[in-house]
Parts: structure tokens; sequence; C-alpha cells
């Protein structure tokens, strides 16, 4: 069965991966430099990480395994995750695949210069209800992909 990965520093979903795992008996594990709250379901595993900048997203890639879901928002992890078979979803239900990691980089690595020569703000926009509602369905169809193609 595939297992759930979050990147879960600054993941705003994360009761949403719990919800939908547990209906689908999955594993989630946390992954994080600390801030985790424990919990006493034996489904939920939280990994704390040392402090490093890259730390939580290298454990994520030596761990996650292909056909496994990973959630986060990091670009560069997810351009990591790709490549391995992991099916990769943005905390507002962003797929990034083969055909689109390479568009998500190049819009990531221009934003990023238009930030350093103050063409435009990082603000980023604020999470919203509608963002969670297609996160929930996008991570639902994912994990019944997931689940199918680890069947066959």
């Amino acid at each position: 069965m595939p297992q759930i990965f979050v990147d879960a520093d600054a993941c705003p979903v994360k009761d949403e991966v719990v919800k939908v795992a547990a209906r689908h008996d999955l594993v989630v594990t946390f992954v994080s430099n600390g801030g985790l709250r424990p919990s006493r379901d034996p489904m939920i595993r939280n990994v704390v990480v040392s402090k490093g900048a890259d730390a939580a997203d290298d454990w994520i890639v030596e761990n996650a395994a292909h056909n496994d879901i990973a959630i986060t928002a990091d670009v560069p992890l997810a351009a990591r995750l790709v490549p391995l078979g992991v099916h990769v979803l943005g905390p507002t239900g962003r797929p990034f695949s083969p055909e689109s990691i390479g568009m998500a980089v190049a819009m990531r690595d221009l934003k990023q210069h238009l930030r350093e020569t103050g063409e435009i703000r990082g603000f980023n926009p604020g999470f919203s209800a509608r963002d969670r509602s297609a996160f929930l369905s996008a991570l639902d169809q994912t994990v019944r992909r997931a689940i199918k193609a680890s069947e066959a």
C-alpha cells in the first residue's frame, strides 16, 4: 500500500491529510524540523529531523518510494520526488507531474529572481476554503489512483 509523506513545516492541510488517510487506512508520515504534536494513532508517524535547510526534504526523498504520495509546497522537493514515481501534490491540490514539474521549477526560479531584483514582492496569496476543498478532492483522487496502481 502507498504511504503519504508530508513536508510538515508550515503545511496548512495536515488535518485533511489525516482525514483522507484514515478513510483509506494509509500510513502518514509528517516530517519536520520540530513542533509536531504527537499522535496516539498508530497510522500517524512523526519524524523530526535536524535544523538543516533541506533535512526534511532529504529525509522524504530517501524514504519515499514509487507510488507513494507526498504533500509539499516546495517545488525543488517536488522536482526530486517526481522522477522517483512519487505522486506529489501541493497544499492547494496542484499536482506536480513529469509533464508539469519543469514549468513549475522554471516559474519558481523566475519569481525568485524577480523578488531578488525587487520587481515583485514576496507575498504568497492567502490559503482559502476553496484551496482546502480542492486539496481534499485532489488528495482523495490521488490516493485512489495510487491504491489501484499498487493492486495491479
